[in-house]
């Protein structure tokens, strides 16, 4: 609310869907998605109800909005980091695992938001679960492309393990020391490389 008493109105169409989506994104993260309400959002962004159902038809939608958003952060990082590492797989995983591992070490960092998500809403067909799913396989079909390029015998089960991994750092947070998360996951991605390895010989 501006000093008046009015909404700001001086949005255009573009910057008011942002600003929705981008207060949506907070709360969201901070609270929990059933935590917070359609009316919260337009108190927090100042603007009409109507507002925001012109630019989400419902809560759902800007649920999936925001877990579309996560993904293009996430993603956007992905593919900066892999570009720098075209030629090795080993240096691009442990690349990868040393950004994931400074983001799971973050004081502010409250878990995977497709994750968080998914555990807010089993419907297998609701659309921000069907978002959380996508991410997931996406997440091991990346790892899968690295440990074919390692040359290991059984790259998807590699890409399983890795991802496993991966998704349980984002969960075990909260119980990682300062500075834990990255040796910790390079050190097991190690491991578990050299055991796919040694399969492959056998």
């Amino acid at each position: 609310m501006s000093k008046n008493g009015q909404r700001p109105n001086s949005y255009d169409a573009g910057d008011l869907r942002e600003r929705i989506l981008e207060i949506a994104s907070r709360l969201f993260y901070r609270r929990g998605v059933r935590a917070v309400g359609v009316d919260l959002v337009v108190e927090e962004a100042g603007v009409a109800k109507t507002s925001l159902y012109r630019h989400f038809r419902t809560k759902d939608d800007l649920v999936a909005a925001f877990l579309a958003r996560e993904d293009q952060d996430f993603w956007g990082t992905w593919d900066t980091v892999a570009e720098r590492h075209k030629d090795s797989p080993e240096a691009e995983l442990d690349a990868h695992l040393e950004w994931i591992g400074e983001r799971v070490g973050r004081p502010n960092y409250r878990g995977c938001p497709q994750i968080n998500v998914a555990a807010e809403f089993p419907e297998a067909d609701h659309p921000a679960r069907k978002v959380a799913a996508a991410h997931k396989r996406e997440l091991r079909h990346r790892l899968k492309g690295i440990a074919e390029r390692l040359g290991v015998g059984r790259p998807d089960e590699l890409a399983g393990q890795l991802a496993l991994l991966v998704n349980g750092a984002f969960v075990s947070s909260q119980m990682l020391e300062t500075g834990e998360a990255v040796p910790l996951l390079r050190r097991t991605a190690h491991v578990l490389i050299a055991a796919a390895r040694q399969r492959t010989e056998f």
